[in-house]
């Protein structure tokens, strides 16, 4: 899709506008970025950014209901959130990667249950939170492509702090678009299947 072979690119392009002299890993472009946890890359800021989004996504499901195109989309959101939460805690404790921060190596995996860089949590929640919207409004509204910039920052920001390499942040974000690919395929969500109508319906709707 468009906005994946996009998002891509300016990822892969990012990472190989630095020194690659050192790179290794999977795909031969892991290396640590330079330590910075100031600004905008501090560890602080990126929770407050993630567990803002997770609000609005909680709070625009409860409030909008299932009976809108905006409060589907909401629970679409919601059920990519909930799987892409699942499946890379449960790929983490498979592959037991170590960190940048714990090792130079990109290469050590199956180290022990300690170790959980590959994939990265969150890009992929942040990923599977914002690809509904995008597959939903991209062709009447184009500008919802910028929301991709919300993953692309926690990738850079999860690299700069060195709590993911390169194809950790990657492979989160193929995995937040692929259960958001899954999510917006049903034709109702799967959340709203299983809750009581009496909490998907929406809050706005019950007033």
């Amino acid at each position: 899709m468009r906005f994946f072979c996009y998002f891509s690119t300016m990822v892969l392009g990012l990472f190989l506008s630095s020194s690659l002299c050192a790179a290794d890993g999977p795909l031969g472009i892991d290396h640590r970025l330079d330590y910075d946890n100031s600004g905008i890359w501090d560890r602080q800021v990126q929770l407050n950014v993630i567990n803002g989004l997770l609000a609005v996504d909680v709070a625009g499901a409860l409030w909008l209901g299932h009976d809108t195109r905006l409060g589907k989309t909401f629970w679409y959101s919601m059920d990519a959130t909930l799987a892409g939460t699942v499946s890379s805690q449960i790929l983490k404790r498979v592959f037991s990667r170590k960190r940048p921060i714990d090792s130079e190596s990109p290469n050590e995996w199956f180290a022990n249950s300690g170790h959980q860089s590959f994939p990265s949590g969150e890009v992929t929640v942040m990923t599977a939170m914002v690809t509904p919207f995008i597959l939903e409004y991209r062709h009447d509204y184009p500008a919802v492509y910028a929301l991709e910039l919300l993953p692309f920052y926690d990738a850079v920001a999860r690299m700069k702090v060195r709590g993911h390499w390169q194809t950790d942040v990657l492979a989160g974000f193929a995995l937040g678009t692929g259960v958001s690919l899954l999510a917006h395929s049903r034709q109702s969500p799967w959340l709203v299947s299983v809750l009581p109508d009496g909490i998907t319906i929406g809050v706005h709707t019950r007033f």
